[in-house]
């Protein structure tokens, strides 16, 4: 039976299963790769699903990530009632201005300075693999495992005291949340705004060995940052370092246990792990959404008129499922060779995740020591029962209910 979808659209949420977008964009691949979107508040624009299409479109200079991505419950501001984007925002801006920040803050991300924290990474993983365990079983693994993890670890690299951490994962969860009350959002946005000044503050005249006292005392060669740049850069690390890894590792768990054959093949060969690492990121693209671009001029696209402040959404998850770029891309292939056509899973283009190198080796000692304590790991509940989080800007689980075998 034909799937007949409306035009324009609105934008896809309901999952059929657990690790897979909404059927809907296996369709508009095949019929209609640039479709007309509704947006949130009456206003149309672009939702495009072809990897070529999405991939050309994040390296188009002509288009800008504007301040808010569209969600379901997004409200879009018109052009000429955007505000400017808060001093270090750099997410929301464009070369020269965002290439200033990115050169900031890029060293803390290089392949060596994420493999100087291996050790850190590695003493969390087994002190919170130990901690379910002396719980006992059942123990739920998103709680123990994913989401702990991630958040100790970029905390501890911006310097937020151990004992503060458990409020800022609560902000930044509630603030991510598509559910979250008018009235809960702000009290997270406000607790990240008024902790994050209270420690840039604190770290002016007491330094210490983590990523805001760079930021305030390094000699980067130019102006020095002020205290609102520091603020915001802290918040956009925070965020992509905590809630995006946490959903992979939650997610990425679910999804290895449900596939038992690619699990052994991992087990038995642990040469996989790299490419098992690239294929779940590929296979689960957490950025359910998508990336939402607007233009910053009329232009033309793919034999399309756009229009200046016409916006366009990229579906990260429907390009990576892509069977024009991948052979049988519903399927989950742990040793898959995606150097001619990698994922976009951290987008691409100047606004490419800084922090892929850190998640990727967050994933990789995460998983490894999963397998190796826990060896006869298995879901303690039906797959069914499992929640997932389409209520989230990233996409993963709520609860992971595990039990295992000494």
């Amino acid at each position: 039976m034909t799937t007949v979808l409306p035009d324009p659209m609105r934008l896809p949420t309901e999952r059929g299963c657990p690790f897979s977008p909404p059927a809907e964009y296996t369709v508009l691949q095949t019929e209609r790769p640039w479709s007309r979107l509704r947006l949130p508040g009456g206003r149309t624009g672009w939702l495009i699903t072809r990897y070529d299409d999405v991939r050309a479109l994040l390296a188009d200079r002509r288009f800008t990530p504007p301040m808010v991505q569209v969600t379901p419950n997004a409200e879009l501001p018109l052009p000429e009632e955007e505000l400017p984007v808060p001093d270090g925002l750099f997410s929301a801006l464009d070369p020269p201005e965002q290439s200033r920040y990115r050169r900031l803050v890029s060293r803390y991300f290089t392949r060596k300075r994420t493999r100087e924290l291996q050790p850190l990474i590695e003493r969390i993983t087994d002190e919170q693999l130990t901690g379910m365990i002396e719980a006992g079983q059942p123990g739920d693994l998103n709680a123990w495992f994913a989401q702990p993890i991630p958040a100790r670890v970029v905390t501890g690299m911006l310097g937020i005291p151990a004992a503060d951490q458990p409020d800022y994962q609560r902000w930044v969860l509630a603030s991510l949340s598509l559910d979250t009350s008018l009235d809960a959002l702000r009290e997270a946005k406000d607790g990240l705004y008024e902790g994050l000044g209270e420690l840039v503050r604190h770290k002016k005249s007491h330094p210490g060995d983590d990523i805001v006292s760079e930021l305030l005392h390094g000699s980067v060669g130019e102006s020095p940052l002020t205290h609102a740049e520091v603020v915001n850069i802290s918040i956009l690390l925070l965020i992509a370092g905590l809630e995006t890894t946490a959903n992979m590792l939650g997610l990425g768990a679910f999804a290895l246990l449900e596939h038992p054959g690619q699990l052994a093949r991992l087990r038995a060969d642990e040469s996989l792990f790299d490419s098992a690492i690239e294929e779940l990121l590929r296979y689960l693209t957490i950025v359910q959404f998508g990336l939402t671009r607007t233009a910053r001029e009329d232009c033309e696209v793919a034999g399309r008129r756009i229009t200046e402040g016409e916006i366009i959404v990229a579906s990260l998850a429907a390009a990576n499922r892509d069977p024009a770029v991948y052979d049988d891309p519903n399927h989950l292939d742990l040793a898959r060779d995606q150097s001619t056509a990698p994922h976009m899973a951290f987008g691409h283009g100047v606004h490419q995740c800084l922090g892929a190198q850190l998640a990727r080796i967050e994933m990789k000692i995460a998983f490894g020591a999963l397998l190796r304590r826990l060896p006869k790991l298995r879901l303690a509940v039906p797959a069914d029962r499992v929640a997932t989080g389409t209520d989230k800007v990233f996409y993963g689980v709520h609860e992971l209910p595990v039990s295992w075998e000494h």
